[in-house]
């Protein structure tokens, strides 16, 4: 008797021993519940445009965090009673739930009801990974144990409902709610919220936008549940059975201004890093108006695509006309464009448009394209030179011109005044690869003689702006843009003038936006401020402003590009009836067509061309006759919300009658007058000395045997 009592006290003792030692490894491998106090689930980044207006959703599950009195008592009811109706009652493992589960399994033959109760498929979602093994179900049920022992039952049901899957990449229920019915959860209706209960089960085959039919069935079993469990009245319940389901996704969130926002990603995520951008739920307040965003876009899109249509019927003109050349394409490339805009105070983005269709292509035209700017380069070669003290009405020389390249520098070729002569000290040197000469001219083939600085940006003259460029300097010329707010680098060389160096639509709408505002310097940003998800601010921009320019130069250059606009390359942009100012560009060949115009309050870039700087193809194509028409549209939308105001006159401006042609006091006998601006003490001292009885001189033609030149040879404006 006595060993068999040692001997079974030893078999207890062994199995107690080797359970505890099971029971312990199981809790070793469990996570401590001290670190549900810290959970953070992956939540969703926000972006903002300026008026506070959702753009864009960053995320890696989409998710909102959200607390359980925000979410509607209906949903929370539907969630228990068909998920768990012992929800309140069990400690973490319902006995009655699992061995419910288990006959009905076995009856049918396959798992199609599970018994975990809702703290279970909390420990499960957040701690487990969800395969099916017993050793997995054992430790799931005992970290329910320790769940229900440390929050109460109103902790658990909130996190529960923040954390579990709805489907179509929503996780939690406020995702869940903008996903399915483009709402805030606290605006769902009984049947809405009868609907996400019945997808937790199975997200995929109880979606309404794929299986409708099983949807609408799993709602009404869920309503019907409610009634069951005393959630209801019988005409609440007949009330949300006649709801209709959503059988198409509402317009999805966070698809709009798709280069500005990856413009935003490319600059925050090096700053915080993936992870926190991507699952922090960070909210991003940006400088962007959504709606004035969606009026450029409508317009550019509609103005590029009736440019395709065009191209596409002169090029199967074409091909009629020429049946023996096989390879003629009738189907051009796709045209494309980027158009943005600046507040000219603070330098914030309030439209950014890098391209047509960012599905297509993500690479933005705004920011990172980097294209020849041509004559929009000019006000950068007028300012150099008003600071050398040229004004408004000095002479400048539109006369022929030609330069070689001595093997380290540009030096103008001495004695070539006329094209005649030109062509005689070039000629014997043409063929020669070793000895490059570039002999720059106008797109019209025209050379207009004398005249004055303002009428040669007005009319964006090729050869004055050379002429100009080699009094100054390419060197200062350099330093001016970049003082002003261009960041590429530029090669100081005579062509330079004609905007041989490339940059980006946005940089160039820097630059004229220091005009703008009398030459103070404020760069380009697109984020206000950054928030975590408890509503700390992480950074917040504040403007830095910079003198770049003598107000006085600067407003020598608003006065003449305001020319531009009123009788030069521009006028179609009058158009916008207010005071404005810009600057058109057209490149060799036409590869890229520009305009940049501004007021006191926004400047507007624009630009188009093909994506492998292909020729648009017509002559007749130039930044003023294609561009500014839909800058003209985009930007009388846009204006409508600012005031019509003028640009404000700087101390030691004064205003001075000049005849247009010589750039001399007017005299009564003069026919061309115009109120030219100057600094004081600049004025002419002289009157018009020119005979204006006398007919008008015909400009000389440009020849026909002018040598090989360099790039850019003409620059349409």
């Amino acid at each position: 008797m006595r060993f068999r009592f040692y001997f079974y006290t030893s078999c207890v003792a062994f199995f107690i021993i080797l359970f505890a030692y099971i029971l312990r490894q199981f809790l070793l491998g469990l996570p401590s519940i001290f670190s549900l106090e810290e959970y953070t689930p992956s939540l969703t980044t926000h972006l903002y445009d300026v008026r506070g207006q959702r753009i864009a959703d960053l995320f890696t599950e989409r998710r909102a965090l959200i607390p359980l009195s925000h979410i509607p008592v209906d949903l929370q009811n539907a969630v228990i009673a068909v998920e768990d109706d012992q929800f309140f009652k069990h400690w973490g493992v319902s006995p009655r739930g699992i061995l419910r589960a288990t006959v009905y399994n076995f009856w049918k033959g396959r798992v199609v009801q599970g018994g975990s109760t809702i703290t279970q498929q909390l420990s499960r979602g957040i701690f487990l990974n969800p395969e099916r093994k017993l050793i997995r179900k054992i430790r799931e049920v005992l970290l329910a144990f320790q769940i229900e022992r440390n929050l109460s039952k109103q902790e658990i049901l909130q996190m529960y409902l923040n954390q579990i899957y709805f489907g179509h990449g929503a996780y939690g229920v406020q995702a869940a709610a903008r996903t399915y019915f483009a709402k805030e959860v606290s605006a769902l209706t009984l049947g809405e919220c009868a609907l996400l209960a019945g997808l937790i089960s199975s997200p995929a085959n109880f979606s309404p936008f794929t299986h409708p039919e099983s949807a609408l069935r799993r709602r009404n079993i869920v309503l019907s549940r409610m009634m069951q469990e005393g959630y209801l009245k019988s005409g609440e319940m007949q009330k949300a059975l006649q709801e209709l389901i959503p059988t198409e996704r509402p317009p999805a969130l966070g698809t709009e201004a798709p280069y500005f926002v990856e413009h935003v990603r490319q600059i925050l995520e090096p700053r915080y890093g993936t992870d926190t951008l991507w699952k922090g739920g960070l909210k991003i307040y940006t400088t962007l108006d959504l709606r004035l965003q969606k009026i450029a876009e409508e317009i550019m899109e509609k103005s590029l695509t009736a440019f395709d249509e065009q191209a596409a019927k002169e090029l199967e003109k074409k091909a009629k006309e020429n049946p023996s050349d096989v390879e003629l394409s009738t189907v051009p490339p796709r045209i494309q464009g980027a158009f943005t805009i600046l507040d000219v105070n603070t330098g914030a983005i309030r439209v950014m448009i890098g391209g047509r269709d960012y599905k297509v292509s993500q690479f933005n035209r705004a920011t990172q394209a980097l294209r020849q700017p041509g004559s929009t380069f000019k006000p950068f070669v007028w300012t150099a030179t008003l600071m050398n003290g040229y004004t408004p009405s000095s002479i400048v020389e539109d006369l022929p011109v030609a330069y070689y390249y001595d093997g380290r520098d540009w030096r103008l070729l001495e004695g070539a005044t006329d094209q005649f002569s030109i062509s005689l000290a070039t000629a014997p040197f043409a063929e020669n690869p070793d000895f490059d000469i570039w002999v720059p001219n106008d797109y019209d083939g025209r050379f207009l003689g004398p005249i004055t600085l303002r009428k040669a940006l007005e009319l964006s003259r090729n050869v004055a702006s050379v002429w100009l460029i080699e009094r100054v300097g390419p060197p200062l010329v350099v330093e001016v843009a970049h003082r002003l707010g261009i960041k590429s680098r530029l090669d100081p060389v005579p062509a330079l003038g004609l905007g041989s160096s490339v940059i980006s639509p946005l940089e160039l709408a820097n630059a004229f936006a220091t005009f703008a505002d009398m030459g103070i310097r404020v760069d380009s940003y697109e984020v206000v401020r950054v928030e975590d998800n408890q509503g700390k601010i992480l950074e917040r921009h504040v403007p830095m402003e910079s003198e770049a320019l003598d107000p006085r130069i600067a407003y020598l250059m608003v006065s003449m590009m305001k020319g531009v606009v009123e009788r030069g390359t521009g006028r179609y942009a009058r158009r916008v009836n207010r005071p404005l100012a810009g600057k058109t560009g057209t490149t060799q060949d036409h590869r890229d067509l520009w305009f940049v115009g501004y007021t006191p309050d926004l400047v507007a870039a624009a630009w188009m061309g093909y994506d492998d700087d292909t020729s648009l193809g017509r002559k007749d194509l130039t930044g003023g006759s294609t561009v500014v028409p839909w800058w003209t549209e985009i930007m009388k939308q846009v204006l409508k919300e600012y005031p019509a105001r003028d640009f404000v006159v700087p101390d030691g401006i004064t205003f001075v009658k000049v005849d247009s042609d010589s750039g001399q006091l007017a005299l009564p006998t003069c026919p061309k007058q115009i109120l030219e601006t100057f600094q004081k003490g600049t004025e002419p001292k002289t009157f018009c000395e020119l005979d204006h009885e006398k007919p008008e001189l015909v400009p000389l033609q440009e020849g026909t045997t002018a040598p090989v030149s360099l790039s850019p040879t003409t620059s349409p404006p």
